[in-house]
């Protein structure tokens, strides 16, 4: 009997140039309890025996009473989705030697009678795009024959019906461009303010700090306020209680500190910062340590004073200089443990362009940063950037000219991870958004290149390239659950670029 059926449908599924030949058996399992079955009605473009239907140049499956459809050695490439649709009461399903590469999802939804199902002879891609039909297999009662896969090489020859959707990778992120902003900037921050999250970008040309709120209505970014000066480098937020303070550095006129007043609805100056030591900004950094507030000023010219404020309640005053006449370019604030049994010290980390990056520690009993070592081999580092993976502290170091690094603290200095090639980079910002891990090198010469964390290696990997002139600094934020990159930039238009999470299996 075997032989026999197997004898017809061999004859009917001979292929032809574009013929598509359906085998269609009638079920007796679809036999009404206690009732005779009504004799089905044969589709106008099939011819009809006892037990099969031979449907011929037939474009689509005929409508009917089928309970076992055969689509064989066909050659058949590509199916769509909606090809079984209102076949109800199918029970038996093949599929089998055709050249089929991948399956659209939902190509098996509503067909809940189905039984049996034959997937043998085609040569699918175990990607993304049938991650779907792994997890079909694992929750249908169907029986499915074992079928393999043809790619990609890792998974040739693999069973898929053994393949779990733990075994795809489909997620994938990218940053798309969302605004452009009609100016040049050089440094970004961002700061939550009255339950509501704010931007700011020095604009050194302009001499402004402009604030940027979001637009619930139009989703994009607009102006809020301003504070107008001459020549700023760096505009820094600061919310000590309620209060807000932006510290703002310049490279003529001094350095000041504004509040804002919520009542006049305004920015309104409250200090200067001592111009004798602060000559010619470059970077501010603020930071708490047992609930005082301090924020430090890297000062790169030769008569400067790098030095760091302290919030005494009603202003910021000097508390204590670093170190004198070295140009120091960029400041870092980071905590970080230097052995078992210590919990985590505050430290900071100056970069210079006459020396190697200084590694300074906080001592608990005097109230002052110490001197304690340096990065050696790594002279000529424009900034070091810090970020965590795990529990363990790593830093990005930028080069102007050479390798940038990236390096981990190992309990007692910071030993060497990675190098990256660059050329003409003043920024490589290192950039955690949810659970990815970024850093972002960039360059006056060329693209800026975007590197994601790979957990496998512990390291960075390419991950994508931005067109942005000669970049300053990369700022995440975050605003409604949405994510969004600001890219200064000190020659070109300051550019935001949405974090976009993309579902390849979708």
């Amino acid at each position: 009997m075997e032989s026999e059926r197997s004898k017809r449908m061999g004859n009917a599924c001979i292929p032809l140039k574009r013929i598509a030949y359906f085998l269609c058996l009638l079920s007796a399992l679809l036999l009404t309890e206690g009732k005779k079955p009504a004799k089905p009605k044969c589709p106008a473009v099939c011819t009809c025996t006892k037990d099969n239907a031979l449907c011929e140049n037939a474009r689509s499956i005929p409508p009917g009473v089928f309970g076992a459809l055969f689509i064989e050695n066909n050659n058949i490439k590509s199916i769509s989705r909606h090809t079984f649709r209102g076949l109800k009461s199918l029970i038996h399903l093949s599929l089998a030697n055709n050249n089929l590469q991948t399956l659209p999802k939902d190509i098996f939804k509503g067909l809940d009678s189905l039984t049996n199902v034959d997937l043998r002879g085609n040569s699918f891609n175990c990607d993304c795009k049938l991650k779907w039909l792994v997890e079909w297999l694992s929750h249908t009662n169907a029986t499915v024959e074992d079928i393999y896969c043809e790619g990609p090489p890792e998974y040739k020859k693999r069973k898929i019906n053994s393949l779990s959707s733990k075994d795809f990778d489909c997620i994938i992120t990218e940053f798309a461009k969302s605004q452009d902003l009609p100016y040049q900037s050089l440094s970004i921050d961002t700061f939550s303010y009255l339950n509501d999250e704010y931007v700011v970008i020095a604009q050194p040309f302009t001499g402004k700090c402009i604030f940027l709120e979001w637009d619930h209505v139009e989703k994009t970014f607009r102006n809020y306020d301003n504070i107008t000066g001459t020549s700023t480098v760096v505009c820094k937020p600061i919310v000590i209680e309620t209060q807000l303070y932006v510290i703002v550095a310049q490279l003529f006129g001094g350095s000041h500190i504004y509040k804002r007043d919520s009542f006049a609805n305004k920015f309104i100056k409250i200090q200067d910062i001592e111009i004798l030591k602060i000559r010619k900004p470059n970077d501010i950094e603020t930071f708490k340590i047992e609930n005082n507030w301090y924020f430090v000023v890297a000062d790169s010219s030769k008569a400067g004073f790098t030095t760091i404020y302290k919030w005494n309640g009603n202003g910021f005053y000097s508390h204590q200089s670093l170190h004198a006449w070295y140009r120091d370019t960029d400041v870092e604030y980071l905590e970080i443990v230097r052995t078992p049994q210590t919990l985590r010290t505050p430290h900071l980390i100056l970069s210079s362009s006459s020396q190697r990056p200084v590694i300074y520690q906080w001592n608990k009993a005097t109230q002052l940063f110490t001197n304690q070592t340096d990065i050696p081999n790594m002279e000529d580092v424009y900034a070091v950037k810090h970020f965590s993976v795990k529990g363990d502290v790593y830093i990005c170091l930028t080069r102007f000219i050479g390798d940038s690094k990236v390096m981990k603290w190992g309990g007692s200095s910071f030993q060497d991870i990675q190098r990256m090639p660059s050329r003409g980079s003043m920024v490589f910002q290192p950039l955690q958004i949810n659970s990815y891990q970024y850093a972002i090198l960039g360059s006056d010469y060329s693209f800026t290149q975007v590197y994601n964390w790979d957990a496998e290696k512990a390291k960075f990997v390419k991950f994508q390239e931005l067109n942005v002139q000669a970049p300053r600094s990369f700022t995440h934020v975050s605003i409604n659950k949405r994510n969004f990159l600001f890219a200064s930039s000190f020659k070109g238009n300051t550019q935001i670029y949405k974090h976009v999470i993309v579902d390849l299996s979708a």
